[in-house]
């Protein structure tokens, strides 16, 4: 991930002298030309980095450029540290470790316990309880295909479970509402696409290589469109599920109905996701308002019963 490298290589060029395109390259397992932008990052970040030609050149930050270890806060370095622990969990490789060996060797010693304890004070777990054993081997695929510009080839299924061929550049994992994604150019659609990880299949990386093209980053916040298309429905809900309603609304929408029940004003669209999210509630839900979404969601029930009683 180019986060983690970055700070890693800060640190190696705090650590080094001076140091070597290719030897950053195949420390990383990149290519020259992306050290060379990773480079031009960091001097944005502030942090003058300069190189030089001929035998023993590359590159070093500018001697009179001293970064002092206190500079990072104690808040910072456990910030990294919680970030970079976090990825570990579901994307493995060398550089992760590198990069959480180098942050922890910058930790001055009269701070170490102090940052250690407000590391831990959020554990983010990324690995699902249950499910595709497939998602971290495809992340650590994924993540390989991104760095060396690998073409991808894998099956792919829509959301009624019909499958294509496809094959597809990889530029970005994506990990939205605890599901991951990931950002390619389609070959078959001829433009950019986000694909979720777990309707991907037999997912294979490709010898052939691809050169990048100006990428287009997904759209991911649709909050503003959801709010014009959402309407608020009345439910009524068993207090045991309580906390699943609450991934769709918040406690303004609750309204106590005896000791065991409550209303809620629950945001929804008439289409087959959202009364699939009504459905997923079992008999701990009923919909009371409006009449003509009651009436279908009768109508789904009645249908569903004929299947059992046939």
């Amino acid at each position: 991930m180019k986060v983690d490298r970055l700070v890693s290589m800060i640190m190696i060029l705090l650590d080094k002298k001076r140091i070597g395109a290719q030897e950053l390259a195949d420390m990383f397992e990149v290519s020259p030309r992306t050290i060379y932008r990773d480079i031009d990052t960091i001097n944005m970040a502030g942090i003058p980095v300069r190189s030089t030609s001929g035998v023993g050149g590359g590159f070093e930050i500018m001697q009179k450029y001293k970064i002092d270890r206190k500079v990072f806060s104690t808040a910072d370095l456990s910030a990294i540290l919680m970030g970079l622990s976090s990825l570990s969990n579901m994307i493995r490789g060398d550089e992760l470790v590198n990069a959480l060996a180098k942050v922890k060797s910058f930790i001055p010693a009269d701070r170490a316990k102090d940052i250690e304890i407000k590391a831990n004070q959020i554990y983010i777990d990324l690995s699902p309880w249950m499910g595709n054993r497939n998602i971290q081997t495809y992340l650590e695929m994924l993540k390989t295909a991104i760095q060396e510009h690998k073409l991808l080839s894998f099956a792919y299924a829509d959301r009624y479970g019909n499958k294509t061929s496809r094959t597809a550049e990889p530029y970005q994992l994506v990990l939205k509402s605890s599901h991951w994604y990931w950002q390619g150019y389609c070959h078959k659609r001829n433009d950019f696409r986000l694909f979720k990880l777990s309707r991907t299949s037999n997912l294979q990386i490709q010898e052939e290589f691809f050169t990048p093209r100006d990428y287009q980053k997904p759209k991911l916040d649709f909050t503003e469109i959801l709010a014009t298309m959402q309407t608020k429905i009345k439910i009524r809900i068993h207090k045991s599920i309580i906390d699943r309603v609450l991934d769709y609304c918040t406690y303004e929408d609750f309204s106590s109905d005896g000791d065991e029940h409550c209303f809620v004003r629950f945001p929804f669209i008439e289409n087959e996701y959202y009364y699939n999210i009504l459905f997923s509630f079992g008999d701990k839900c009923e919909c009371l308002e409006p009449l003509h979404i009651r009436t279908e969601m009768k109508r789904r029930i009645h249908d569903i019963a004929t299947i059992y009683e046939n």
